[in-house]
Formats: structure tokens, sequence, C-alpha cells
């Protein structure tokens, strides 16, 4: 069965919507799987499968304006100019008050989006790698290098990556010399999500929060269509809990590296899903 290629019910013009998808289709600097410039069209083809009514929480997607403006021309682009692009049209969007969701495509595109937001926002990664490289295979752009980019512009206080279980040995000692925050997924499997969310918020103090989810981070069990998929790591319902909890300080979000090749839809599923959590928890939190 064919089905429109926009995110399912983003049925409102730019501008009477709040929310504004896009897709960043890009996979240049991938490392072990390439496909994640096809994770656009799979998580927005997988979005016609969900109601607009949420049985748990009574909420309605029906009641909300949200746009799907279609994906940059970024996919044969060097990292340098896809970035640009990125932030150029982030900035637009921004610009005119509007809430930022990017459908990935890598880790590259991400501190495209944050460096188009003043600096004074509070970063959340969610992530099976650390992605703290000064540089990889020669490029500072590298989705390797996603949260050191990230922390050049908002500074390192201001990023928190959770569920990690993945680093190179001298990219890990420079995150913990440069004492970026971080909740490994053995801490949260141990401890459980709530005492993570609530010792990073203790971090935060307040301030608007732009939320990056690496589709990664979740245990291979539950996501195998990624890009670099690494075992023990979270639940679906540990990425829901997040979602809700940050909801009323969110201010973009991104999910990136939906490799949907390498599975049968499970992933570009649960993307999807997430992006309609983000955008019902963020409208009706207000």
């Amino acid at each position: 069965m064919d089905f429109p290629n926009y995110f399912a019910d983003a049925e409102a013009d730019f501008e009477d919507s709040k929310f504004v998808i896009f897709g960043v289709p890009y996979d240049r600097t991938s490392t072990f799987r390439k496909g994640a410039s096809k994770g656009p069209y799979e998580i927005r083809k997988a979005s016609w499968n969900f109601e607009t009514f949420n049985m748990i929480t009574g909420n309605d997607l029906k009641e909300v304006n949200f746009h799907d403006f279609g994906d940059l021309d970024v996919i044969d682009d060097e990292a340098e100019r896809m970035i640009e692009k990125v932030q150029h049209f982030s900035k637009k969007l921004i610009s005119k008050n509007k809430f930022p969701i990017a459908l990935g495509g890598e880790h590259s595109i991400t501190p495209a989006i944050i460096q188009s937001f003043p600096k004074d926002i509070y970063v959340v990664s969610l992530d099976a790698h650390i992605d703290f490289r000064k540089e990889y295979e020669n490029n500072k752009f590298n989705h390797a290098c996603a949260m050191r980019r990230v922390a050049d512009y908002v500074g390192v206080d201001n990023v928190s990556v959770l569920g990690i279980r993945s680093a190179e040995k001298e990219e890990f000692i420079n995150a913990k010399k440069d004492k970026l925050s971080y909740i490994d997924s053995f801490e949260i499997k141990k401890n459980g999500i709530h005492k993570a969310l609530e010792k990073t918020k203790n971090k935060i103090k307040g301030k608007k929060i732009y939320l990056t989810l690496d589709i990664d981070v979740l245990d291979l069990s539950y996501a195998p269509g990624t890009s670099t998929p690494e075992p023990f790591g979270l639940s679906s319902f540990d990425v829901y809990n997040v979602i809700k909890f940050f909801s009323p300080q969110l201010i973009g979000f991104d999910v990136v590296e939906v490799c949907p090749s390498y599975d049968y839809g499970q992933t570009a599923l649960l993307a999807a899903k997430f992006v309609r959590f983000v955008i019902e928890s963020v409208y009706f939190s207000k």
C-alpha cells in the first residue's frame, strides 16, 4: 500500500503550525552501516500506522497544528555544506518561533540545528555512544563528533548524555576531564530511568532543552535498524519517560540514525511514535 510522503496528520500550513517536521537524509560520514539517509522516508511511512488519539493520556493530535516541510537537499553534500544548509533552515524556523523536529539522517545533523538557537539552552542527548571525539577520519563534522561540536557551542556544562555504553578510550578520558555529564545504560538499568532524570534535571536548572534522540540508545532488540547498534541499551519505555519528563521545557527535537535496511520496519515505527509523542507531550504540557 502506498502512503503519502509526508508525516501522518501533518496537515496544517507552515504559517499556522507551531511544530515543523523536516527531513535531513544524510549519511555521508557513517562509518559502520550506510542507509540512514533513507530514515526520513521510512519514518514518515511508519507514521501512518498510528491513531491520532492516545488512549493512555486522553490527548488527540487532531487538536494540534503541525507541518511537514519535506526533506532538505543535502544527500550528496560534504558534511560542512550540509551543516550550513541545516543551520540556515533551522534559523528560519526559530526566527518564526517554530518548534523544529528533524528526521535523520545521521547524528552529524544535530549540531547544526542546535547552533541555530541562542546559546543559553541545555542539550540532552540519548545515545549509545558519547560522540565526543575532536575529529574522526580527519573530519570534525563526523557523526562521532556530534556532542563535542554541541559542547563547543553551548558549553560542556550544558550537555548531558544518557544511555551511553560505548566510547573510544581517549575520547572517554577527555569527556571525563572536561566534566561532560553522562549516565550510562548500566546505571540506568540498576537505579531506574527516573533517578537518572532527576539527577539530570538538577543540572539543567530550569533552562530550555533541546532533545536529540540517537535511536541506537535503545537496545538493539528494540531498534535493530540503526547505523551503529550497541547491546545493553535502554527500553522504549525509558525513552518514553524521558520525553514525558522533559516535555514542558523542550524547544526542539531530532531523531537520528534510523537505518531501515537492517530490520523489518520496527525501528522506523519507534522513531515515528516518539515524534508523535513529542508533539503531543509538548503541546498538551502548556
